[in-house]
């Protein structure tokens, strides 16, 4: 194989934690504020919650290595949809429960798709990805 095509191959962990990075870093070049990353609760788990101002981003990051199988946004579908709105939903009942937080703040779902070709990444930004 010729030096100038190898191809760097990830796995499936590895490729999700560098595509949260690329997103984090994405976001914070925004302006935004990383409240959360991989926010576990006992009805699931969403990659990132970001805000500014008075926006409330909940934010699913999706990676692939090709497009063989489709661009990476194709993958929340409307199973994945009702559960990021789920985990959204409890994430906003204990925040205003317990501290009052974010009940006047507008919000949003996006999504970040990271496809991988070699060394290198392309980043597309999807915002209001869906809505509640």
């Amino acid at each position: 194989m010729d030096e100038n095509t190898k191809t760097t191959h990830y796995g499936r962990q590895e490729l999700g934690e560098l595509g949260e990075s690329l997103a984090r870093e994405m976001y914070e070049g925004k302006g935004f504020r990383i409240v959360e990353q991989n926010f576990r609760c006992k009805v699931g788990e969403i990659d990132l919650v970001c805000k500014k101002d008075k926006l409330l981003v909940f934010c699913e990051v999706k990676c692939r290595q090709s497009l063989v199988f489709g661009i990476p946004a194709e993958a929340v579908n409307a199973e994945k949809v009702r559960h990021i709105r789920r985990v959204a939903s409890w994430y906003l009942s204990q925040k205003m429960r317990l501290y009052r937080l974010y009940d006047d703040f507008d919000m949003r779902f996006d999504v970040i798709e990271v496809v991988f070709v070699g060394d290198d990444h392309d980043i597309n930004h999807v915002e209001n990805a869906f809505w509640e």
